[in-house]
């Protein structure tokens, strides 16, 4: 299956902090996420010391792996390396595409992130990314103080780009509709998946508001 193809569906980022508070290890989460129907899978985790994440990300990736699942790693292109995952996410601060790319390949895939702004997508793309992310649409838990981004935005990168979009910023199962309608082929998610009494059943809610 071409990059192109496995970039589309249900997108689940992880949360360190979630998974400790809820008391269950991200590995199960992120298995039940799987069943439900995530077709990709980012692990984030910002807090931890370097030897968690390398074992964490190292166990996700053989996880990811099993299950059919596409992995990428939040910002950090070396551990994506160490551990084989499937490419990585990048902010507009982290490391500059064009460093990624010469240290990954061609074949990994490299996301990025372009906030509510076109020109930013339109630039990615051109520099060699994957897929943009804009967001966030909606109050998100997870990052509360990220700037706001327009769901007409969607619409517009969806007639000016080619590569797949994907949505992210306070979507669940009530309002991620919108957004695909709008032109996301990825929805990304954390709380309203990863922090649901039935994980696995969440996660296939969203799932099938996607065309088959």
């Amino acid at each position: 299956m071409n990059k192109m193809n496995r970039l589309k569906g249900l997108y689940v980022v992880t949360d360190r902090q979630l998974s400790l508070d809820i008391g269950v290890a991200t590995e199960k989460l992120v298995a039940k996420v799987i069943e439900g129907g995530a077709g990709i899978i980012q692990y984030r985790n910002k807090q931890s010391a370097l030897t968690i994440r390398r074992h964490e990300a190292a166990t996700l990736a053989v996880l990811c792996k099993e299950m059919g699942t596409t992995f990428l790693i939040n910002d950090d292109v070396d551990l994506a390396l160490e551990v084989d995952a499937d490419g990585v996410h990048l902010g507009q601060s982290d490391t500059p595409l064009s460093n990624a790319r010469k240290l990954l390949g061609q074949d990994k895939i490299i996301g990025i992130t372009c906030h509510n702004d076109i020109e930013l997508a339109k630039q990615a793309e051109q520099d060699g990314a994957d897929y943009v992310a804009f967001g966030r649409f909606y109050p998100s838990i997870s990052k509360p103080t990220a700037s706001p981004a327009s769901i007409d935005v969607l619409k517009f990168a969806s007639e000016q780009l080619t590569i797949p979009i994907c949505a992210i910023g306070g979507i669940n199962q009530n309002n991620a509709s919108a957004l695909i309608n709008h032109g996301a082929d990825m929805v990304a998610v954390t709380y309203s998946v990863l922090g649901a009494k039935k994980v696995a059943q969440a996660a296939a809610q969203i799932k099938k508001l996607f065309p088959e």
